[in-house]
């Protein structure tokens, strides 16, 4: 049976999220934003001309391009004030448009992976892009990470922020309806950085928005992220394929690499030759979050870097979280700050419903019907 997603509560909600959704969350004394500026940052090969907004608020400065709403930089302080970048990126759009994986960006429509690209919706059957193998990932070969979105800076009471655009018309990539996708950064007063998802369609669609942020809280390119502790609140996960794609188990953690639940550093079972970490070269899986899908972001998972004491904690309505160790980074890639990428310098924490849900009836649904509004929102937390 079909799930009805349910709708965030915005406004009040939103504003005392810190307090009593986060718990305890950043430390750091509230401050007034910015108003965000934008630069040039280069020109597509096909002429599109990209554009950079800096944004400031409670500690926190951000970095948007509006070439796949990537996030190009994220610094916050550390316990002893000092701000580091602590995202993996390029310092060029040439590098971005060329060989990204998917570094910083908004990814559509649908985040994971589809088994075979396919799918049936009302007895329809649709195929989409096949991207990775035999498989459909991220949206397919030009999924709303290689898109310029429109972009509209505000700002409201002390908060600032951007409203991306990006209408994705019927057949793109595969995918039944037009859809209307209007995502939101916000910066808040005290350094917290929302993203709320909203979407549209015209026809019955399937749709899973999420972020793809690669994170180092050391600061990107220091290394490993292997001693970053990592707790996530879920007592299973969705064992998958040699296709990375889900078989349909829900499975336990308990006895497994896979428990992060009382929390432990990232490479502490990394090694631990589990079939599954095996097939994955690491972590490369979705998480079931304990508390379901929910009308409002629960706090599901907290990453702390132990030598800069930097910390970041996720909060989402979304049933999923797909962490990712940065298993295929290579040292093929040069980051913003002139070092190299190898495997394991950053990590994905993606909010999500589940990889494969169209063909999968047991799990939440992420189809949209025309009349309906996706609305989900995922709150990132930052302190020291």
């Amino acid at each position: 049976m079909e799930l009805n997603r349910r709708t965030v509560i915005a406004g009040a909600a939103a504003a005392g999220l810190a307090a009593t959704t986060l718990g305890t969350g950043s430390a750091r004394a509230a401050t007034g934003g910015r108003k965000p500026v934008r630069e040039p940052f280069g020109t597509l090969t096909d002429g599109t001309k990209v554009h950079r907004w800096s944004l400031e608020n409670g500690g926190t400065r951000l970095k948007v391009l509006s070439y796949g709403g990537i996030v190009q930089s994220l610094e916050i302080p550390d316990r002893h004030g000092r701000h580091a970048d602590i995202v993996a990126g390029f310092g060029d759009i040439a590098d971005y448009e060329a060989k990204s994986p998917y570094f910083g960006a908004l990814i559509g429509r649908y985040g994971n992976r589809i088994g075979k690209g396919r799918f049936t919706l009302d007895g329809t059957s649709h195929q989409l892009s096949v991207n990775d193998g035999v498989n459909h990932l991220h949206g397919g070969a030009k999924g709303f990470d290689k898109h310029v979105w429109h972009v509209e800076p505000f700002t409201e009471g002390s908060d600032v922020g951007l409203h991306l655009h990006y209408t994705s018309v019927d057949g793109e990539m595969g995918y039944p309806g037009t859809l209307r996708t209007k995502v939101t950064y916000t910066l808040t007063r005290h350094g917290d950085w929302r993203i709320d998802y909203a979407a549209t369609t015209d026809r019955a669609t399937i749709v899973n928005l999420t972020s793809h942020v690669y994170w180092n809280l050391a600061g990107e390119g220091s290394g490993t992220i292997e001693d970053h502790e990592l707790t996530i609140a879920a007592a299973r996960y969705t064992p998958t394929d040699s296709g990375l794609i889900p078989t349909g188990e829900l499975a336990g953690v308990a006895g497994t690499p896979f428990d992060f639940r009382r929390g432990k550093p990232v490479g502490r079972d990394l090694r631990a030759g589990h079939e599954q970490q095996v097939t994955a070269k690491g972590y490369d899986h979705n998480w079931v979050l304990d508390k379901g899908v929910t009308a409002r972001p629960e706090h599901v998972a907290t990453l702390r870097d132990p030598r800069s004491g930097r910390t970041l904690r996720i909060a989402t309505d979304q049933p999923g979280l797909q962490f990712y160790s940065g298993n295929f980074l290579d040292g093929t890639l040069t980051g913003t700050g002139g070092r190299t990428y190898r495997q394991g310098d950053a990590l994905c924490l993606e909010t999500q419903h589940f990889p494969d849900s169209p063909n999968h009836p047991d799990f939440p649904s992420t189809v949209l019907r025309p009349g309906q509004t996706y609305r989900t929102t995922t709150v990132h937390t930052f302190g020291a």
